[in-house]
């Protein structure tokens, strides 16, 4: 099995757990159409916000990515890993080693969570390529709803998603695809841009995947 876009297929709604845990049990890390070596473009804004060592950095989505790797390198002692996909937060767990213990991992359903739902004062929303998978209204607004709910105020949110000139689908699955303004719009007038970039994401098979990023700081809430 590979991750190639052309030869997946969209699963049933009801099937993405176990859709995301196959793909995951099938590859290497390294062999996903969204690997990337280095989460430089995150780690970027992670820094611009200035945020302590010790701040509450919630990753939605993280899968099996490096980026964690390169946090707890850099010293971030309280992060948390969220996926879907208990296979994804395994390998990432058996990857890092001693290191996990400086990790909280929870499987969780962003739009309907049930752990990630608990949690308190996020200093950071840290999410790559997540928010582009939810199509319908309903699952917009709940994802925004549990960001506004747990980011505390002065806190960050991290969103890369692909742009308006990016792919129309990632492993066979449809993809809202945004702009700034677009993001900005979802996030209401609490939240300010602090910055916005393109990017475009080489993956693994050579393919260009144009990504917008942007950085947001929570003003009121």
């Amino acid at each position: 099995m590979t991750t190639k876009e052309s030869e997946c297929t969209i699963p049933d709604v009801n099937l993405l757990k176990k859709h995301w845990d196959t793909a995951y049990k099938n590859n290497p890390t390294e062999k996903l159409g969204w690997f990337e070596e280095s989460s430089k473009e995150t780690i970027e804004l992670l820094e611009k916000s200035k945020v302590a060592k010790d701040a509450k950095i919630l990753n939605v989505g993280v899968g099996s990515s490096m980026l964690i790797d390169e946090l707890v390198g850099k010293g971030y002692t309280q992060l948390i890993a969220n996926d879907l996909s208990d296979k994804a937060l395994d390998d990432l767990k058996a990857r890092l080693g001693e290191d996990a213990s400086e990790v909280t991992f929870i499987t969780d359903d962003l739009i309907n969570p049930v752990q990630l739902q608990e949690l308190q004062n996020i200093d950071v929303w840290n999410d790559r390529a997540v928010l582009h998978f939810f199509l319908r209204e309903e699952e917009q607004t709940a994802y925004f709803n549990l960001l506004k709910q747990l980011v505390t105020v002065d806190g960050f949110v991290i969103i890369a998603v692909f742009a308006l000139d990016g792919a129309e689908k990632c492993c066979g699955l449809p993809l809202q695809r945004y702009n700034t303004e677009m993001l900005q719009k979802k996030l209401g007038d609490d939240f300010v841009l602090v910055e916005a970039f393109n990017h475009t994401f080489i993956n693994p098979y050579g393919n260009e995947r144009p990504y917008i990023y942007t950085l947001f700081q929570r003003k009121n809430k």
